[in-house]
């Protein structure tokens, strides 16, 4: 499995979730990468001395391209392309989740069990437990496997390699800053189910790389207008 970690600044909670994963109890071999997104100077640095300790593969976007960071679109095509190459499944663990030691082993034998699964999904849950965004409308599904209709985030979520030798991620739309509603509706489309584990809670501290879009929440009329202005979150 190749697991991977779009980060942008909000170091300490991207540690938290690099220290999560590299704590976790793995059978199958699996390689880590982070993706740097264009972070400032002083968080490359910190993100670049952890991965001289060992334990992840760092990749600068800042070396790759001058597109102003979300990246997400990069980052899912060079992902699926090493995950090709391997033949191996997808997962993709954001920096403000933090996994449970199980969660990853648990995520790639539940969608090995199920052989339809194009994404697997775990479910979100703030500091008390209670599920929250993007999972609310499964709130009272508690410790169960979903098949769902509705997109699955990227939050911590695996992509089978049959899904992924369907989909060629070049056809994403480049204008499009995030890509999970697209991927997972394909995922249906292409006759694939998306399951959702209520059963692998993950801590989800949302937008923790992106504060403006707390904006959501506490003022959502603000939100919507720089959404649409300045053209931003577009999914």
């Amino acid at each position: 499995m190749i697991v991977i970690t779009p980060v942008k600044d909000s170091i300490v909670s991207a540690l938290e979730t690099v220290k999560a994963i590299a704590s976790s109890d793995m059978r199958i071999p699996y390689t880590y990468i982070i993706y740097n997104d264009f972070s400032t100077d002083s968080n490359t640095r910190i993100l670049e001395e952890a991965a001289a300790a060992g334990g992840f593969t760092l990749i600068n976007l800042s070396e790759q391209t001058n597109h102003p960071s979300p990246n997400y679109l990069l980052i899912l095509q060079d992902a699926q392309r090493r995950a090709l190459d391997s033949g191996a499944a997808l997962c993709i663990v954001e920096s403000d989740v933090t996994v449970r030691p199980h969660t990853l082993q648990s995520l790639f034998d539940g969608a090995l069990d199920r052989p339809d699964c194009g994404i697997a999904a775990a479910v979100t849950v703030d500091e008390k437990g209670q599920i929250n965004y993007p999972y609310l409308y499964a709130r009272k599904e508690t410790n169960r496997v979903l098949s769902v209709r509705r997109h699955v985030s990227f939050c911590c979520s695996l992509l089978t390699p049959a899904f992924l030798q369907k989909y060629d991620f070049m056809q994403l739309d480049p204008s499009k800053a995030w890509h999970d509603v697209t991927v997972s509706h394909k995922s249906l489309a292409l006759g694939f189910a998306n399951y959702l584990f209520t059963s692998l809670p993950v801590v989800h501290r949302p937008h923790g790389s992106r504060p403006w879009k707390q904006l959501k929440y506490t003022n959502p009329l603000r939100y919507y207008w720089l959404k649409f202005t300045r053209r931003r979150d577009r999914i």
